[in-house]
C-alpha cells in the first residue's frame, strides 16, 4: 500500500539515562536485530523511504541505517532537542518529494504490522480536514504518528524552541486518535530498567 509516506525515525538523542545508544539495543532483547533496524524494517512496509535523523551518534548508527536501505541525515544541532530533529527529518521528507510522513522515536520499539496497518488505513481515508493520525493505547497517545502536509508545515514554521505536543494540542480538532490494543505504541525505553521490563 503506497501512501507516498516518508518514514522518519528520530535517533539523535544522547541516551544519557540508558548509558548506551538506544538505537543499537538488541530487539527483541534476545534477537539479532536492533531497535533501530527493527523500526526501519517496520516503517519500510508502509513508506516509500525511511530517513533516520542522527546527531553525534551518526558514525555509530550509519552501518545499521545503510544496511537496512534507509537514508541518514544529521541534525546539525542535536543539543536543541527532539523538536529540532523532527524539523530536520520533515524538511528532508519534503526535499525528497513526499508530503506526508510516518514519524517515530528510536526509543519506541516498533509496534506490530497490524497496528501500523490500522493507522495507515485511517490515514489513507482521511480528507483535508484531518492533519494527522495518532495511535492511542489505554488513553495514552503514542507513536508512530502519521502526518499530512498541513501539520508538517505547522511543525516546520514553529520556532525550534517549540515542541510537537504543543502544536498537536493547538490543532487537536484536526487530529484523529485511533485506539489500538498494542502497548508498544506508548512504551518508552529510556532506562536500563524500562528495557529490562520489555
Amino acid at each position: 500500500m503506497s501512501l507516498g509516506l516518508g518514514g522518519v525515525i528520530l535517533a539523535a538523542g544522547e541516551s544519557t539515562r540508558m548509558g548506551r545508544d538506544k538505537a543499537l539495543l538488541p530487539w527483541p532483547p534476545d534477537g539479532r536485530e536492533t531497535i533501530l533496524s527493527a523500526a526501519i524494517q517496520a516503517l519500510s512496509q508502509f513508506c516509500d523511504m525511511v530517513i533516520v535523523v542522527a546527531g553525534n551518534n551518526e558514525s555509530a548508527v550509519q552501518d545499521v541505517v545503510y544496511g537496512c536501505g534507509a537514508f541518514l541525515v544529521r541534525n546539525p544541532h542535536p543539543e536543541r532537542g527532539q523538536f529540532s530533529s523532527l524539523q530536520t527529518g520533515l524538511q528532508e521528507v519534503l526535499s525528497r518529494g513526499r508530503d506526508s510522513a510516518m514519524v517515530t522515536l528510536v526509543d519506541r520499539p516498533p509496534p506490530s504490522t497490524e497496528t501500523l496497518d490500522k493507522l495507515a488505513g485511517e490515514f489513507q481515508k482521511k480528507d483535508h480536514s484531518v492533519w494527522a493520525v495518532v495511535p492511542e493505547y489505554q488513553g495514552k497517545h503514542g507513536h508512530p504518528i502519521l502526518i499530512g502536509r498541513e501539520l508538517m508545515e505547522a511543525f516546520l514554521r514553529a520556532p525550534v524552541t517549540a515542541n510537537a505536543r504543543e502544536i498537536e494540542h493547538a490543532n487537536q480538532e484536526r487530529i484523529v486518535y485511533v485506539a489500538v490494543g498494542d502497548p508498544l505504541v506508548a512504551v518508552n525505553v529510556d532506562t536500563p530498567e524500562a528495557y529490562a521490563k520489555l
